[in-house]
């Protein structure tokens, strides 16, 4: 799939017109039409246009690798007050302790986490 194609796939997924996804990023229904028919290809500044105003994962975007919708910090606040609002002690207590980490914690954290990756794939 071209990434022209990828715009046309956003649209439709969003269920928006041409013109209404046009809108959204400045531009005109045309001006859809002819990226999402391959007639005019996608600037840098369309794509950040697009990726920004539609939470589109930039990756997906320019090389069809991953998934297309990224999750907005709204969605993932949601999702946290969710857990600081429920019953679950374990939960909460992770999320606080994320919280109290300084930037070398995290940074170490990182490396750890990328560690396991590294072994899970050694062993798959």
């Amino acid at each position: 799939m071209t990434q022209n194609e990828r715009v046309k796939e956003i649209r439709k997924s969003l269920n928006l017109t041409l013109e209404k996804f046009g809108e959204r990023i400045g531009v005109g229904k045309s001006t859809i039409s002819d990226l999402e028919n391959g007639r005019r290809s996608l600037s840098e500044h369309m794509t950040k246009s697009i990726c920004r105003e539609f939470c589109v994962d930039y990756i997906w975007l320019t090389t069809g690798e991953g998934e297309m919708f990224v999750e907005s910090d709204d969605d993932i606040m949601e999702s946290i007050d969710r857990i600081m609002m429920g019953e679950n002690e374990f939960h909460k207590n992770l999320f606080k302790t994320f919280a109290r980490l300084d930037e070398d914690e995290l940074i170490a954290l990182e490396r750890i986490i990328d560690k396991f990756i590294e072994v899970k794939k050694e062993k798959d």
